[in-house]
């Protein structure tokens, strides 16, 4: 299977015909789509709607999403969520799908930052608390991973799980970029690679302490990285290693 996968289209109410394109070229080049979340600018219903008539130009090639920080702004997620399902998009949320044999497993995922520098849950309720939430984003995607039987299986989250990915971005923002929690359960299950966004300044590829890729799939970054060519990634699954269980 190929996956073309792409996150951080921040669509808006006035990118009518502008993300079509884009699309098209995925449809054409892969078995399912992957949204590394942000998918909309500010989380709007609004904009959901615009983003599903661009998705219209995929021609029924199934559709893998997770939501990003940007698709909570307005409160309306619930809503972003509804109208992508609504419309056949597989939008995971600790959730999995299976397509053509592939397990796929997603979750938004947050911050807290990576190895000796993870925020720690000390101090004020606020620091705690988000430490608790990061620590449940990567429970979730735990559970997501050990339901999939299959022998090939895709995380995609919002934010990175490494590191390696985010060089690029100001040291200053790394925690705010991802955690090195919710590498943990890619440690624990075996998965075939890994996708992510929000990082628009990180690098390209990197890979988990268990030589898993990992694929920053941010469409600035892409768009900077080939110019002229369409900004997704092209992921053949036959190509890399297989899944291997950790110890």
């Amino acid at each position: 299977m190929r996956v073309a996968a792409v996150a951080d289209t921040h669509c808006t109410k006035s990118s009518q015909g502008a993300l079509q394109p884009l699309f098209a070229a995925m449809s054409a080049a892969a078995e399912v789509l992957v949204l590394g979340g942000d998918l909309t600018d500010y989380g709007l219903a609004d904009e959901a709607r615009v983003l599903v008539n661009e998705l219209t130009a995929a021609r029924g090639t199934p559709i893998v999403a997770v939501l990003g920080n940007h698709d909570y702004e307005s409160g309306e997620a619930d809503r972003v969520k509804t109208i992508l399902g609504d419309a056949g998009v597989h939008v995971l949320d600790g959730d999995v799908c299976e397509i053509q044999g592939v397990g796929f497993a997603g979750v938004k995922g947050l911050g807290g930052g990576f190895g000796a520098h993870a925020l720690q849950a000390w101090g004020e309720d606020i620091i705690k608390r988000m430490v608790r939430e990061t620590v449940d984003e990567a429970l979730k995607l735990e559970s997501a991973l050990a339901r999939l039987r299959t022998p090939q299986r895709v995380a995609i989250l919002h934010y990175s799980p490494i590191e390696a990915t985010v060089q690029g971005e100001s040291p200053e923002i790394f925690p705010f970029l991802g955690s090195s929690r919710l590498e943990e359960p890619l440690l624990r299950y075996p998965v075939t690679t890994v996708v992510h966004g929000h990082a628009h300044r990180g690098r390209l590829e990197g890979w988990t302490r268990g030589r898993v890729p990992v694929y920053n799939v941010c469409l600035p970054l892409l768009q900077e990285a080939e110019p002229g060519r369409p900004p997704f990634r092209l992921i053949d699954l036959a190509r890399l290693d297989p899944p291997v269980e950790q110890v």
